[in-house]
């Protein structure tokens, strides 16, 4: 469909106009793995803690998780075009907030709070702009730009964020961001606003509903790994025994079943809702939605897993471990790029359950190259295929869930599906980082347990610190903490060893996770539709 403004772009405007849209993409992405390589520089920097900058971190993305669903009405109340500028307004002021941030409530108004309100703003409107900026056939290659430039951010980030602190500083990434945001806000004059006749009002006691219960789930997935999924941790918050992470996840559950009841009450009332509950009948709507979980989940669990092997296993730098994750990027874009523009008529369910094997492959490949003597140059086939598998997955993905939809409602399928996205990233970095350290935890233990020769005080304390959720460590961290302790030579060396070969059986059981989940996702393909989406001709 053309955009509402009258008439197809020209290809120059529509370059231009895809160029915003994926630099808006791109921007929300980097925050999300750009500083997890400096947050020990920031930390010092603002006079705060490692823990208090992972906490900025968590704030950011739980404001996203529960601003994004009521930012996709916003866009269908004001206007998507002015929604995205405003939204750009907003998280150009929290970059430079944050760049100039002197201490740590500073960088969480600006980092956590800002940003993540502009990007709640910016994401739904991108995918409506999308919609109303390109015809049907020209969707599923636009879409699949988009999403393959937030990928490649993930990738980057690192690289960017080490090249930053490295040469220059960690303020120089958000700095950059608002000269990007300025660049976006010139660009978006040439975009085309997808509006519809109708401003409904919006569902305030919806939006809370829905906001507390996605960032009350989200929050305790993101806790699991510092409190336990079940079993607290030594000094976790419990109730009845069981971790709070149990009680919060339940919690949010509820309320979103009560978002839901409410949303069935106003449109017996014929009111607005936030989200139509009869979207949730839609075969293919939910189909794609499905699909969205299960790509980040299994995405975001890769990005966890990948540079911790690279930069605690191998020792690699931060710039290293970026130009390491570029084989990913580069066969993402290919994907993404190339598949609509050569096989304009695949079938979307085709291409993605090929998405999904790749994705299925690269982590099973991964997994079987893990030794102890192997090198970084293990990593490169199974990223080329899983970036084959994202870019593959992101061709189709974003186009598949508009379609479901009349074209006034994309806002808010774009509100739900960065929802949905979200969610899928939290659980899979959770879960790849929890299966990890259960399984390093067992395998470390059960070394130095069956080793006679290390002392019944060093077995009691290495138990304390492990289920205590000592962190993933490298061999230099842990030979400084042995020497510290007085170890001798012979009982550093063993523990090394134990340590080397724990890490890996730790990496192998989150890629074990990774490549279950990739097989349960093929079982929700049938909801993709075989037939690409196609302009309905008057």
């Amino acid at each position: 469909m053309a955009p509402r403004a009258g008439g197809a772009p020209s290809s120059a405007t529509a370059r231009l106009v895809l160029l915003a849209l994926a630099a808006g993409q791109f921007l929300m992405a980097l925050d999300s793995s750009v500083m997890n390589v400096s947050i020990a520089t920031v930390a010092d920097d603002v006079g705060s803690t490692v823990t208090g900058i992972q906490g900025a971190i968590t704030a950011y993305t739980l404001v996203m998780a529960m601003l994004m669903i009521p930012g996709g009405k916003v866009g269908a109340l004001i206007g998507r075009k002015r929604a995205f500028m405003i939204g750009c307004g907003i998280y150009g002021c929290g970059s430079l907030t944050t760049a100039l941030a002197p201490n740590l409530p500073v960088l969480l108004l600006g980092w956590s709070f800002l940003e993540g309100a502009g990007a709640a703003l910016i994401l739904p409107a991108i995918v409506a702009l999308v919609a109303g900026n390109f015809g049907t056939e020209q969707r599923a290659a636009a879409y699949g730009l988009v999403a393959a430039a937030g990928a490649v951010a993930i990738a980057l980030g690192p690289l960017i964020g080490g090249v930053a602190t490295t040469y220059f500083s960690w303020r120089w990434v958000f700095a950059g961001e608002v000269l990007v945001v300025l660049a976006i806000l010139v660009l978006a004059r040439r975009i085309a606003d997808a509006t519809s006749g109708e401003r409904p009002r919006i569902d305030l006691a919806g939006a809370v509903f829905s906001a507390l219960g996605i960032g009350t789930f989200v929050y305790g997935v993101l806790r699991s790994d510092e409190w336990g999924w079940f079993n607290p941790k030594p000094d976790a918050p419990s109730w009845l025994g069981v971790s709070l992470v149990v009680w919060l996840m339940l919690a949010g559950l509820l309320l979103v079943w009560l978002f839901l009841i409410w949303e069935n009450r106003l449109v017996g009332r014929r009111r607005d809702p936030l989200i139509a509950p009869a979207m949730w009948e839609n075969r293919q709507l939910t189909g794609g939605l499905t699909m969205f979980f299960f790509q980040y989940l299994v995405q975001m669990g890769v990005f966890f897993v990948v540079p911790l092997y690279l930069s605690v296993a191998l020792g690699l730098s931060a710039l290293a471990t970026g130009a390491r994750l570029l084989p990913l990027s580069i066969s993402l874009l290919a994907a993404a790029v190339l598949i609509p523009r050569l096989l304009p008529d695949v079938s979307p369910r085709r291409v993605v359950r090929l998405g999904v094997v790749a994705l299925l492959a690269g982590a099973v490949v991964l997994m079987a190259a893990l030794d102890a003597g192997a090198g970084a140059e293990i990593v490169t086939i199974p990223l080329l295929l899983i970036g084959l598998g994202m870019g593959s997955l992101a061709s189709q993905l974003g186009s598949v869930t508009v379609s479901a939809v009349p074209e006034q409602m994309s806002a808010e399928v774009g509100g739900l599906q960065n929802a949905v996205t979200n969610l899928g990233a939290s659980i899979g970095t959770a879960l790849a980082g929890s299966m990890m350290i259960a399984a390093l935890t067992s395998s470390f233990l059960t070394s130095v347990e069956l080793d006679p020769a290390v002392p019944a005080d060093v077995k009691a304390m290495a138990t304390v610190e492990l289920q205590s959720g000592a962190a993933f460590l490298s061999d230099a961290q842990l030979r400084a903490a042995l020497q510290e302790a007085g170890t001798s030579t012979d009982r550093i060396q063993a523990t090394l060893d134990a340590n080397a070969e724990a890490r890996l059986v730790g990496l192998r059981a989150a890629l074990v996770a990774l490549a279950l989940s990739a097989v349960l996702a093929l079982f929700f393909t049938r909801r993709i539709p075989t037939a690409q989406p196609r302009s309905k001709q008057t």
